[in-house]
């Protein structure tokens, strides 16, 4: 007998959240030059860090003998004038990850139940499990969350519904009518936490003013990222706003320094480069038309996608996700994600994009 045993069998059971392969470990398995290899597996910024952050950056690195913030001040002060919200309904975390597994903490016990829906996001299950609460994944349709479905699915027990808006690995996305409605059906003891870490890709007038939300549903937690439009993957800053007393709850189970100096001057900074967000939302749009006319060209079936990435399948997707790699090209399979025939690839430069296609249609014989 083991601690191992002993640990309790939720624990046990759960399936580690497999990332997209780094850059370094394909350069080191295949002997390739890590200059010559593209990723377009992790929905990452093309165009990098914004300009903002660097000067940021730079400027806080005299600082780090010292603790960061544990509150947070001037990265709330930031979002609270950016988003129109008071500080006081703000949860900062170590990457959006961090607060979805803040908002399991502090709201689900091993007698309560969670919603998501069948290829979400899949750190919900995660999450979930790891609180020993019950899944109750619902089928989607058409690839996309089937809102009524999800909403049928609650139970007496339930206590939270996941739902990411723009989704991912699919990219669909619920307009701003559907999913209020939603909201507003949902019992008011149930956290419906809406995951908006593609929000910034959006076109504006698909753009839904959920912040406005807040005001009329104390039950509505919105969480969003600046690994995306931001560029600040590597940092791990995401936050989550939602009524004063979810908020203050999640807050008593954060760790008091979840998010580090660099971090948290970074992202005050970035939120304000309004002009690198433009161009990465715009960079984003033609990409996004590049990518979709080229995999149209292969005769591949897409999953029209609202984010920055696009999720498209093929007839081996595991042999053409090798021989992606073989090449130096980095995408994701879906297998995980229930899809075993679907692959998704982030939208990077023009270059990129084009080295991709090029490369597939070698891949599937084209």
């Amino acid at each position: 007998m083991t601690p191992c045993d002993l640990a309790p069998a939720y624990i046990r059971s759960i399936a580690p959240y497999q990332p997209g392969k780094p850059i370094s470990e394909l350069a080191r398995e295949l002997g390739l030059e890590e200059t010559s290899i593209i990723k377009l597996a992790s929905n990452e910024n093309p165009l990098g860090v914004s300009p903002k952050a660097q000067v940021a950056i730079r400027a806080a690195v005299d600082g780090l003998a010292l603790y960061p913030d544990g509150n947070g001040f001037e990265l709330k002060h930031a979002l609270s004038r950016h988003l129109n919200v008071s500080m006081d309904q703000l949860v900062l975390g170590n990457g959006s990850n961090d607060v979805l597994e803040l908002a399991a903490r502090a709201f689900l016990s091993p007698s309560n139940s969670a919603v998501y829906a069948q290829h979400a996001f899949a750190v919900y299950p995660l999450v979930v499990q790891a609180m020993g609460a019950k899944g109750i994944e619902v089928p989607a349709h058409h690839f996309a969350h089937d809102l009524d479905a999800m909403l049928r699915a609650v139970r007496a027990d339930t206590r939270m519904v996941f739902v990411a808006n723009p989704n991912n690995p699919t990219g669909t996305y619920a307009p701003a009518h559907e999913m209020e409605r939603f909201i507003a059906a949902l019992p008011p003891q149930v956290l419906i936490v809406l995951d908006e870490a593609y929000n910034e890709y959006l076109r504006p007038d698909h753009r839904a003013d959920s912040m406005s939300w807040l005001k009329k549903y104390n039950n509505l937690l919105i969480t969003r990222t600046f690994s995306k439009v931001y560029g600040l993957a590597g940092l791990r800053v995401g936050y989550a706003v939602g009524a004063p007393g979810v908020a203050d709850l999640m807050n008593r189970v954060r760790q008091p320094f979840n998010v580090n100096s660099i971090s948290l001057t970074a992202a005050a900074a970035a939120l304000d480069d309004h002009e690198f967000v433009r161009k990465s939302h715009e960079l984003n749009l033609a990409g996004m038309e590049q990518l979709t006319a080229g995999l149209a060209q292969l005769n591949l079936e897409i999953i029209p996608s609202y984010g920055n990435f696009l999720t498209f399948k093929v007839r081996d997707a595991a042999g053409v996700f090798n021989s992606l790699l073989k090449s130096g090209v980095i995408v994701r399979p879906l297998g995980g994600y229930a899809m075993p025939n679907w692959l998704r690839v982030t939208v990077g430069l023009e270059s990129e994009n084009a080295r991709f296609l090029m490369k597939l249609k070698q891949a599937i014989g084209g």
